[in-house]
């Protein structure tokens, strides 16, 4: 990882979304981010007031579960979706680092 890359790791995951920005960038609810939060899919931070505060990367997943309950799915259905897509991208991620990893060394060339 570059420096570069850790300064955008740490933009995506800096809680500097306020709720009401946070479902204002979404075009959404206060009440849906509160909802999603419930069932557990996020889970906000909070400034020293106790206020909800939310990061690029919850907003990502909040705008996929936002997608599905826009398309008829339940929102406790719309966030379990969301939370095994999410751990089936980590595994795919996992088994190509294990297969890099395990990739056998070149064989010289027989004589």
């Amino acid at each position: 990882m570059t420096a570069d890359d850790s300064f955008g790791r740490l933009d995506d995951d800096y809680p500097a979304y306020t709720m009401g920005r946070a479902a204002e960038m979404l075009n959404t609810t206060q009440g849906f981010l509160r909802a999603i939060g419930e069932a557990r899919l996020i889970t906000p931070l909070r400034s020293p007031g106790g206020h909800r505060r939310y990061s690029r990367y919850q907003l990502r997943i909040a705008a996929r579960a936002r997608e599905l309950v826009d398309g008829g799915t339940p929102i406790e259905a719309a966030c379990r979706i969301v939370i095994l897509e999410d751990q089936l991208e980590e595994a795919q991620r996992i088994n190509a680092e294990h297969r890099q990893g395990l990739k056998p060394a070149s064989t010289p060339p027989a004589a």
